[in-house]
């Protein structure tokens, strides 16, 4: 886990190992329309789609607590970060994106800078990634639920951040306003968990 490739991003090294207990993760990521019907269940405001509509695009604009919230209400969770980033490489495969493995196949895969608009798209746009997963680089960054506040080094077990004493959470995935590099699969991001943005999402897990 963690910078595989050139080992000289320093929130993502040391790379160590992970051990991931069988999971499943959302194919997509979480939609307007699926999170409209939750926050009129449980008596939210809707998330500002900014005009550009709402329906199967990417759902932005909500804090990590609504998205916790989110998935709770329907017996799921947010995907730890070792989770996430097994999926998004594809069952730990040696991936630089989700689904490619360089950044000349980005385009197939990914919604980012250079090949979109300035909102989030329709769920599913580009092609999955090995495993089935869709826009695990780019569209929406993703939040996390449990993540290393710094990765282990060799021969140290992992420490997860304990989110009741730590207001920072985790980002996974880049968006479509991101640079290539911010999509890789290793990339970390990090803000405040009462954050919103038109370019963070989530999706969940069990």
């Amino acid at each position: 886990m963690g910078d595989v490739f050139e080992g000289e991003n320093e929130d993502a090294t040391p790379v160590h190992d992970a051990v991931v207990a069988p999971f499943e993760i959302a194919r997509y990521e979480t939609t307007f329309a699926q999170y409209d019907a939750f926050a009129t269940a449980t008596g939210r405001p809707l998330p500002d789609d900014a005009g550009y509509g709402r329906g199967d695009r990417a759902v932005a604009g909500v804090t990590w607590y609504d998205a916790r919230d989110y998935c709770a209400f329907y017996g799921l969770r947010l995907p730890t970060e070792a989770e996430w980033e097994y999926a998004a490489r594809s069952g730990g495969r040696l991936h630089r994106f989700a689904g490619a493995d360089s950044v000349g196949g980005l385009d197939a895969v990914g919604r980012y800078l250079a090949n979109s608009v300035m909102h989030s798209f329709p769920v599913g746009s580009k092609r999955p990634n090995a495993i089935g997963l869709f826009d695990m680089s780019g569209n929406v960054f993703e939040w996390v639920g449990a993540y290393y506040e710094t990765y282990p080094s060799p021969g140290e077990a992992p420490v997860y951040k304990d989110l009741e004493q730590s207001a920072m959470r985790i980002l996974r995935g880049g968006g479509f306003k991101s640079e290539a590099y911010l999509t890789q699969t290793f990339w970390r991001s990090g803000t405040l968990g009462d954050v919103t943005s038109d370019t963070i999402g989530f999706r969940c897990a069990r």
